[in-house]
């Protein structure tokens, strides 16, 4: 009796399931429509015209010796040579690996040797730290390329290396979908950037998973206000589901609120995505100077909590329609709030809608980790860990099986974040695991203080942490940067004594204003760097009482 074969179709689907096969579908359907915008030059590449950059690079690295499964490490603002890095290295089966361009020389020099690239790319006015970071590691990539008008006298400028490449096809590869075609680093809220390997299938999902709840299709513009080397760069409103989707997609260099209005009003963009602090920005920019920016049918925030008040303001001034998004590199996005949803739930992660992951709460114990079914009660009281079980994830990380052994459990990845969940699943984020402070044996979660002190008119952003005490164990120390300079010390201790939601014992015993906190790309922010700076701070005697 015939039964049904399955070895033929996973053949095919394994040869096929392949992000770069539906960019070339795209260039086939879509020849002359526009996929990329350099809004800083105002020039245009259609998908053909693309097509034919991505092949001088990918005929370029080919011809420098550069082979399948090489990495390729790129360090660039959102410039156009992004894209086209990133489409490249998936045409001659390379791994594309962006990274933040913000990092010190000593942290670039830890991923070139965890990454060990063939090549590495970086914009031209980061030339000295990049030499430095090459002086720090072991590993030297044989290519050194860089983007930009500017000066650099370090490898080669990246028209030189292009300059008279063919534009044919390269020769096909015999693609995998289970190859890791993109490797991105962790945001570094926590401490050293971990690798982050996608295959085809991450990859694919992770663009149809934004393109479906978000309601994208070929005719929107999309515009990323965030850094695209991030996971909330290059997949939500960057050039993976753009491309992947048959969309058009906008490249700006560097966020200004003044810039990004005019874009969106020039460009009629249809979708943005940012974080908080930058739809803040654009809606004091909206209200000064009233851009035509009526074109917008959606907004999507991440990389923090929408509070209600911002929430309100950006359904009042930029689009009706508002998305928040919460999710992990490693996972990609997991909960979500539409439309329908805000501003009545603003403040929440959403709740788990995406079609590829399942989300719990699990409890948290000190010495191991919970079993998958072992649920804190949604009563958003009882706090737990959130879990993720998604197929937009590599459930690894590259070159760090221990990492591997302390975040996956039984198909689930546990990620540290710390949260409540009701009735109808809605998450609320209260701290991560490593920055709960213990204060006389009693846990203290910072973001529910940050969000409060943050109510004050004339505060922009807190952060809290914990500094040692011989009573209580630990105190708590607010990091504040003031929105309004005549802020004074005495009026923001009024307040938070004042404040309904600050209990006595949740109250910052120290205090320090400052010009900046210490965040990743995506907005997020690094209590690990206040942890380490407030202990020289308590030494120096500037933390005020």
């Amino acid at each position: 009796m015939y039964t049904y074969d399955v070895e033929y179709f996973k053949r095919v689907f394994e040869r096929n399931f392949i992000y770069i096969r539906t960019f070339m579908r795209n260039v086939e359907r879509y020849r002359n429509k526009v996929a990329l915008i350099d809004a800083e030059k105002d020039k245009k590449w259609t998908y053909e015209t693309l097509n034919y950059e991505v092949n001088k690079l990918a005929n370029a690295l080919l011809k420098n010796n550069v082979k399948s499964g090489d990495v390729i490490v790129y360090q660039l603002i959102n410039v156009p040579e992004f894209a086209f890095i990133y489409l490249a290295s998936q045409k001659i089966g390379a791994i594309n690996s962006p990274i933040n361009f913000r990092l010190s020389s000593g942290e670039i020099a830890y991923i070139l040797d965890d990454s060990k690239p063939s090549v590495f790319i970086f914009q031209a006015p980061l030339c000295e730290t990049v030499k430095k970071a090459l002086e720090l590691s072991q590993h030297k990539p044989e290519i050194l390329i860089y983007v930009g008008d500017e000066v650099c006298d370090l490898g080669i400028s990246y028209d030189e290396f292009t300059k008279n490449q063919n534009l044919s096809e390269p020769e096909e590869l015999s693609y995998d979908t289970w190859a890791e075609v993109t490797r991105l680093y962790t945001s570094g809220t926590t401490g050293r950037p971990k690798g982050i390997p996608l295959n085809n299938i991450n990859e694919i999902l992770s663009c149809l998973d934004i393109i479906i709840y978000l309601g994208l299709n070929k005719q929107d513009i999309l515009l990323n206000l965030s850094p695209w080397f991030h996971r909330g760069g290059i997949h939500l409103g960057g050039p993976g589901p753009g491309l992947f989707l048959g969309a058009t997609i906008v490249a700006m260099k560097t966020f200004s609120p003044k810039k990004a209005l005019e874009i969106i009003e020039k460009y009629k963009i249809t979708f943005t995505v940012g974080v908080p602090s930058m739809y803040k920005l654009l809606i004091e920019e909206q209200k000064k100077h009233s851009y035509n920016i009526s074109s917008l049918r959606g907004a999507l925030s991440m990389g923090a909590p929408l509070d209600r008040s911002l929430c309100i303001e950006m359904k009042e001034i930029l689009t009706p329609n508002i998305f928040n998004a919460y999710g992990t590199s490693e996972t990609f996005i997991n909960t979500l709030l539409v439309p329908e949803d805000l501003p009545e739930k603003a403040g929440t992660a959403g709740r788990n809608i995406t079609f590829f992951a399942d989300v719990r709460v699990v409890k948290v114990y000190q010495d191991k980790l919970a079993e998958p079914d072992e649920l804190v009660e949604k009563n958003n009281q009882e706090v737990g860990e959130v879990i993720m079980r998604s197929l937009t994830g590599p459930y690894d990380y590259y070159n760090k099986p221990q990492e591997r052994a302390k975040r996956v459990y039984k198909d689930w990845f546990y990620s540290g974040d710390l949260a409540t969940w009701d009735e109808e699943g809605y998450l609320t984020i209260v701290s991560r695991k490593d920055d709960m402070i213990i204060v006389g044996g009693e846990n203290i979660y910072p973001v529910q203080i940050e969000e409060a002190i943050q109510e004050h008119p004339k505060v922009l952003q807190c952060a809290v942490v914990g500094v040692p005490d011989e009573l209580r164990g630990q105190a708590l120390v607010a990091y504040v940067v003031r929105k309004d300079e005549s802020l004074t010390l005495e009026e923001l201790k009024e307040f938070v004594n004042k404040h309904p939601m600050i209990s006595p014992h949740k109250r910052p015993r120290y205090w320090v204003f400052v010009d900046e906190l210490p965040m990743t790309a995506t907005g997020k922010k690094q209590h690990y760097k206040l942890r380490e700076k407030v202990l020289e701070d308590l030494k120096k005697g500037i933390l005020m009482r």
